[in-house]
């Protein structure tokens, strides 16, 4: 089962549950949630493979219950094995201390720039994999996670996951969107385009950044992009996801665009 598209997905969420966007051969992705309806929506996925159970983006402390509870309906919460926290912002990590509560061998993948500030949460000392220095991490069934490391979009020390099973790129930030007239999966890209422009415009650092990061992943196959904030892109929809990058002017770009015209002055 591979349901991703927006039709696909229309039939198979029901909000009082996970949702399963991929299942084969022992290797499972669900989007968690979270449920609230508000613009800046934050989305945490399970990946299962066969004994180990790794979040992604676990998320605040304010949806640590609901994600807890989403987790419980496929498995039993301290049998999640690790959490990718793509950076450290705490809507993506501030959880990671009660998920360390019910799990203290959780292992945590995350950069060296994103590790020396997650104890800044009140937790040390737990299990801490490199994402840099190790960048595939092998997964029980052969699959493996690849970490792309993904600088200055937005933090110095993001990285991205791709699943080499589901041809899926957890994208953290990048292709996040605000919108309050969510859905899970996006339709049309054309209208999707300004709501992602609410969050890059902002938040990433320059289109030198947008368009390094992707030469670093144009050659993966990719069948979906799960971001972190906003909805997801389906297959139809990953060639101009890149495109959007590649053209994309923001952050001292924007405000700084004065200094092209002055040389550096």
């Amino acid at each position: 089962m591979n349901a991703i598209t927006a039709n696909d997905l229309a039939g198979a969420m029901n909000l009082k549950y996970p949702t399963p966007l991929y299942s084969e051969n022992g290797h499972g992705i669900y989007w968690l949630g979270n449920t609230d309806a508000t613009a800046f929506r934050c989305n945490t996925y399970l990946i299962v493979d066969q004994h180990e159970a790794i979040l992604v983006d676990p998320g605040g402390k304010q949806y640590f219950a609901q994600v807890r509870q989403r987790v419980a309906q496929i498995l039993p919460p301290e049998k999640v094995s690790g959490m990718v926290l793509c950076h450290q912002d705490p809507d993506v990590a501030a959880s990671m201390t009660d998920w360390l509560d019910v799990n203290p061998a959780m292992r945590v993948f995350t950069s060296p720039r994103t590790q020396v500030l997650l104890p800044h949460y009140g937790r040390s000392g737990y299990p801490y994999y490199d994402v840099t220095a190790n960048p595939v991490y092998t997964l029980p069934s052969g699959a493996s996670l690849n970490f792309v490391e993904a600088p200055f979009l937005h933090f110095p020390g993001a990285f991205v996951t791709y699943d080499t099973q589901s041809r899926y790129l957890f994208s953290g930030d990048i292709w996040a969107a605000l919108d309050l007239d969510w859905t899970l999966a996006v339709d049309s890209f054309a209208e999707h385009i300004p709501k992602m422009n609410l969050f890059h415009l902002d938040y990433m650092a320059s289109n030198l950044a947008a368009r390094g990061f992707v030469r670093r992943i144009e050659h993966l196959a990719i069948d979906g992009i799960l971001p972190q904030h906003g909805s997801i892109l389906g297959p139809q929809h990953v060639a101009a996801a890149l495109d959007y990058l590649c053209n994309l002017r923001c952050g001292t770009d924007i405000i700084y665009a004065d200094m092209e015209s002055n040389h550096g002055r």
